[in-house]
């Protein structure tokens, strides 16, 4: 039906990142095939903590703003990410991270005693996640699971050492209590993620979970001369022992931040920008990602001499002086790519995000020998997932007007299109000027697939059931009969189903 062709479907990428997010929270428990990071202990930016819980926030923002109607297959996910969020594997580095070191804390004379509760104190790297991943799976589907007690539930229970299994029981209030005494502890600059240090990037997501007041906040840092380092980036890391503030030499943690930070869009989009100054570069239709090493060298000579960033002279010039020198001042490499896809999508979305797409969509698996084209596993499971999908301002939609238990509740929604049949829906959205319940679907491997969808608390009035522009069907919804129920049959060419009000139209 032509009227409706106005409401996008998602793309087959966007449709495949969100079937990846299935695939690999639906692995069995203790499978992480293609979620290996470069640091072996979970102790960096590619952990398993950070690439689930994009990965749920890129689900629910796909939800939120492209398949508001598919509620049951989103909720499936999200509970499974979160599953996988409260493994051991996941959170257990915590034991020997809370004994702190002498890289964090300087003035340490002896290691702390350990604890192994993750989100007790401290640790803000990951409970902020888990927050947030359960605030928004609360928010989405108005499902209080989270808010019984030992809803989230730490097993502590190493086999061969210790004084026997110790369990954490948590709900999500009493976890958000945990962070905000910890930032009260802290005076209002925030959690520490490893002790010592709090992170600006870390902190941002507990506060998209409880709306934190962020007025408070912003004046805490504001006594450290603000968020904005000299270069333009965003500060690092306050050590809470030391007082001091350290500056950041690398773009990664400064895009992540911006990407989390709806309640101050105002600051994200004036540095928007200068802050990829010379760690962006076009390369015909493609935007393609410098160094750290290279991207400071040329953001210097812009600073000292005035050499323009973009141009091809300041970049050879640049890159003559770092011949030989590491990519990094870090031992591993964090996943910037994913990160920039990510802020891309939220600030700009537009030519900058597509020609990035272009730059990662270049390489596909497999070069023309044979090769594996490995990419890291938190930009191509979960920094990419989340771009793709995302639309402008994401973030601040979200923030602004989330969803209530009432609204939730009111809307209808379908069920029964489900990930593990093959099914990719690319189009799932009540139009509530319309009266018109909007779905399309598509297998994704093209392989025919019988559907029954259960589309629930239609206003009651008499429906019709549209399939290709075609009239199926007349049904009639009543107090005692919420629910249309209808058979459909999936292939490779996407099949769209409309439910429309017929009184109106």
């Amino acid at each position: 039906m032509s009227r409706f062709e106005k409401y996008a479907k998602l793309t087959r990428e966007q449709c495949g990142h969100i079937r990846h997010f299935h695939n690999l929270a639906s692995l069995p428990p203790g499978d992480w095939a293609h979620m290996g990071s470069q640091e072996p202990g979970q102790e960096w930016d590619t952990a398993y903590r950070y690439q689930l819980a994009t990965m749920a926030y890129a689900a629910g923002a796909a939800h939120y703003h492209r398949l508001p109607a598919m509620r049951s297959m989103f909720k499936e996910v999200l509970l499974k990410l979160i599953g996988k969020m409260m493994r051991r594997e996941v959170w257990g580095y915590w034991y020997l991270s809370s004994q702190s070191g002498i890289r964090l804390n300087p003035d340490l004379k002896e290691l702390r005693k350990p604890w192994a509760d993750p989100v007790r104190k401290e640790n803000i790297m990951y409970s902020g996640h888990l927050l947030l991943m359960v605030s928004l799976y609360t928010m989405l589907f108005a499902d209080d699971r989270f808010d019984k007690e030992e809803s989230i539930l730490f097993d502590w229970n190493p086999m061969f050492w210790g004084m026997g299994p110790e369990k954490f029981s948590y709900t999500r209030r009493s976890l958000q209590k945990a962070i905000i005494d910890d930032m009260e502890r802290e005076n209002w600059m925030g959690v520490c993620c490893e002790p010592n240090l709090v992170f600006i990037v870390c902190n941002q997501f507990p506060l998209l979970s409880m709306r934190y007041n962020d007025a408070t906040d912003e004046a805490a840092w504001a006594k450290k001369n603000g968020f904005v380092g000299d270069n333009g980036l965003f500060k690092l890391f306050y050590a809470t022992g030391q007082d001091w503030v350290v500056e950041s030499n690398n773009i990664s943690h400064t895009v992540w931040a911006m990407v989390f930070m709806p309640w101050n869009l105002d600051l994200v989009k004036a540095l928007y920008p200068q802050t990829g100054y010379g760690y962006l570069q076009r390369r015909g239709d493609r935007l393609n990602l410098n160094s750290q090493t290279l991207a400071n060298k040329i953001r210097e000579l812009n600073q000292t001499e005035g050499a323009d960033p973009e141009s091809s002279a300041t970049i050879e010039r640049a890159k003559e002086l770092v011949a030989g020198q590491p990519q990094s001042s870090m031992p591993y490499l964090s996943p910037t790519f994913g990160y920039i896809a990510q802020w891309l999508s939220e600030i700009e979305n537009g030519n900058d995000l597509a020609a990035l797409l272009r730059h990662a969509d270049a390489d596909q698996g497999w070069d023309g020998d044979g090769n594996y084209t490995h990419g890291e596993a938190y930009t191509g499971n979960a920094g990419i997932g989340y771009g793709r999908p995302n639309v402008k301002e994401g973030q601040r939609k979200m923030w602004e007007k989330p969803w209530t238990k009432t609204e939730v509740e009111a809307r209808p929604w379908v069920d029964g299109v489900a990930l593990e049949s093959g099914v990719d829906c690319l189009r799932g959205v009540w139009v509530e000027e319309e009266r018109a319940m909007l779905l399309s679907l598509r297998t994704w491997d093209g392989h025919k697939e019988d559907v029954r969808v259960s589309v629930n608390a239609l206003p009651d009035t008499t429906w019709g059931v549209y399939v290709d522009g075609q009239l199926v069907r007349i049904v009639d919804v009543s107090p005692k009969n919420k629910t249309v129920t209808l058979d459909v049959e999936v292939s490779g060419e996407p099949v769209d189903v409309v439910l429309l009000e017929l009184g109106k139209h």
